[in-house]
């Protein structure tokens, strides 16, 4: 409980790095609020609550300009010149076997797990670009709060509690770097007053939770495509982020891939300095995501469907799936 605490007094200090004209009267921080939940019960298959159960995001992205003189001076010296905003974040994931009715699950299934993770990134936009730069750190194992989460979730709503959280990973510390370029090219307008474009991205983290690299596109079909870089999914997946432009009214549906290539996964290998279950990891991970985004008057809202294939050998169930619901407000 401690270390659940420490994350989110970790992501409370952050607050601090917001520059004053941020903040709306000098408290409340002025810019795009997001709060984003992905689960896994919001499939087509009869079996849903096993793997990547759960993913809760609450994020704060500043208004453009709305950032610390010394870290735009080095955005702008690392990537040029562009439209620069900070992004702060509290992320916590879910991750359980396929047999949670077990009070002791195969040690060949995927182990409980969870973190919770506190982010800082600085993002620059031109008007085809959009690079994200950042770190993220908390705790993973134990006191991520998993089993508190998902337990009391089901208790409230009246599903069945899941009983092998005493063989989940043990806790560490965790620290990671990451980053993403997305780029924004025009296609061919297919008429009645639409637009269409892709969104080609390379993204990667390193870290003690993950060491990745993840190519992906998203297409995308709709009118004011130029407000935002895609819809957001919580890494590591094809995500366009919590910041977007405001517009009265603006819409897409999209559809895209992702090729994860794995280095390195805590969530499956286990933990970096104690002894822990563990299962070897599939290099190559793949993803297929499709959905809706929605904007008018300065509220945003996406939905999105991820299809995924198997992370770790040995899985079953072919293929794993995921629905991912963000809405943001602009103050």
């Amino acid at each position: 409980m401690n270390r659940i605490l420490a994350a989110l007094a970790t992501s409370v200090s952050m607050l601090a790095l917001i520059p004053a004209p941020a903040r709306a009267g000098g408290t409340f921080p002025s810019g795009i609020w997001t709060l984003q939940d992905e689960n896994a019960s919001i499939s087509t298959q009869s079996l849903t609550d096993r793997f990547y159960v759960n993913g809760f995001h609450l994020g704060w992205t500043s208004n453009p300009g709305a950032v610390p003189q010394g870290l735009a001076a080095w955005g702008h010296a690392v990537l040029g010149q562009g439209r620069q905003r900070v992004s702060i974040s509290l992320t916590q994931k879910i991750f359980t076997p396929a047999a949670t009715t077990l009070i002791n699950p195969p040690v060949n299934d995927e182990p409980y797990a969870g973190s919770l993770l506190a982010s800082f990134s600085l993002i620059q936009d031109t008007h085809r670009t959009r690079t994200i730069m950042g770190f993220d750190t908390g705790v993973f194992g134990r006191d991520a709060g998993a089993e508190i989460v998902q337990n009391t979730t089901h208790a409230i709503i009246g599903q069945g509690r899941t009983h092998g959280w005493a063989y989940q990973l043990p806790s560490e510390p965790a620290f990671d770097l990451f980053a993403s370029r997305i780029w924004r090219l025009p296609l061919t307008n297919p008429g009645a007053g639409l637009e269409a474009d892709a969104l080609p991205q390379i993204s990667a983290m390193a870290g003690t939770t993950e060491i990745y690299a993840e190519p992906g596109v998203v297409f995308r079909v709709g009118e004011g495509l130029g407000a935002d870089f895609g819809a957001p999914l919580i890494s590591p997946a094809p995500s366009g982020g919590d910041a977007y432009s405001a517009r009265r009214f603006a819409w897409y549906v999209f559809a895209g891939a992702g090729a994860k290539l794995v280095a390195h996964d805590e969530y499956l290998q286990g933990t970096l300095f104690q002894p822990s279950r563990s299962v070897q990891p599939y290099r190559v991970v793949g993803s297929v995501e499709a959905g809706v985004a929605v904007i008018w008057r300065g509220v945003r809202l996406t939905y999105t469907q991820v299809f995924q294939t198997e992370r770790f050998h040995g899985q079953t169930g072919g293929i794993h799936e995921y629905g991912s619901f963000a809405a943001s407000v602009r103050f």
